[in-house]
């Protein structure tokens, strides 16, 4: 099915409560009217890294009446299996309408599972993911993504190693050994997109060690057909996982990552790993963008 029919597009940035802060995202609240390739041009016109688009719910899913959905995530070039930043955007568009309290999406990843609660004023989302785990890159790979980035090996974090992680989508993780390595980002888009689409990544999540629970990070986005993704939720969740399973980290722990302080959006991402539980929650505030 095709449509013309021009849906309301919100837009509002996740994880800051500053609008010049964060990552933007798109919002569709209603794309019921909209055919995969509308969506996609939706996401294109608008611009940013991602646009959610939530529908009715599948009728296996459950949760409760009026607060679960399908949501589905598109960059201006392709859809996206799972985006953190834009699910949380989507959870507090819905919860400034419907109220705080818990939400379940159906996104392609899985199900992912969102509460929504409000401190003084200020509405704060907090998803989990699905079951996370990492892999071994191979040594070829690596040199071919340290040679895109520019990046000498030898300024790699030896106490970060290299891994792929996924919570939802696949991140490369790759431990920068200063602050200035992570800031003096110049990389070659077509080079990198090309090494991500063949290892089927989202995202690469550079990382500094600022203290033992809390880092930096950025996300080189070529595959979304944007430089650099501004605050990743999905990437957060996926490095949650790593750090635990590589035992950066105890199993019960809660990691602070800033990110988008190198592009003008400073935006701060809650990481919190629970003991006996796999899954990765991830949360963050959002705003309306005016």
């Amino acid at each position: 099915m095709t449509t013309d029919a021009h849906p309301a597009v919100l837009r509002y940035t996740a994880f800051s409560r500053d609008p010049e802060g964060g990552n933007p995202a798109g919002v569709v609240l209603d794309a019921s009217a909209l055919d995969d390739p509308a969506m996609l041009a939706v996401a294109a016109e608008l611009g940013y890294s991602e646009t959610a688009f939530l529908t009715a719910p599948p009728t296996e899913l459950g949760g409760l009446p009026g607060r679960s959905f399908t949501l589905r995530f598109f960059s201006p070039k392709a859809e996206v299996t799972f985006c953190g930043h834009a699910t949380v955007a989507a959870s507090v568009a819905l919860a400034e309408r419907i109220g705080p309290g818990e939400l379940l999406f159906a996104t392609p990843a899985g199900p992912v599972p969102v509460t929504v609660a409000a401190d003084d004023g200020v509405l704060r989302a907090t998803l989990t993911s699905v079951a996370p785990h990492t892999e071994e890159i191979s040594g070829a790979d690596l040199a071919e993504a340290l040679a895109a980035l520019r990046w000498p090996a030898a300024d790699l974090d030896p106490a970060l190693p290299p891994r792929i992680a996924y919570a939802g989508a696949r991140h490369l993780v790759l431990g920068a050994g200063s602050r200035e390595r992570l800031a003096a980002l110049d990389y070659d888009f077509g080079r990198l997109e090309a090494l991500m689409r063949r290892l089927d990544l989202t995202t690469l999540q550079l990382v500094w060690r600022a203290g033992p629970e809390l880092f930096h990070v950025r996300d080189p986005f070529p595959v979304g057909g944007v430089v650099e993704d501004a605050a990743t939720g999905a990437a957060a969740a996926a490095f949650g996982a790593y750090a635990r399973e590589l035992g950066l980290v105890p199993d019960e722990a809660v990691l602070t990552l800033h990110q988008g302080e190198d592009m003008g959006r400073p935006g701060v991402l809650t990481v919190a790993l629970r003991a006996g539980d796999p899954r990765v929650r991830v949360g963050g505030t959002a705003v309306r963008i005016p």
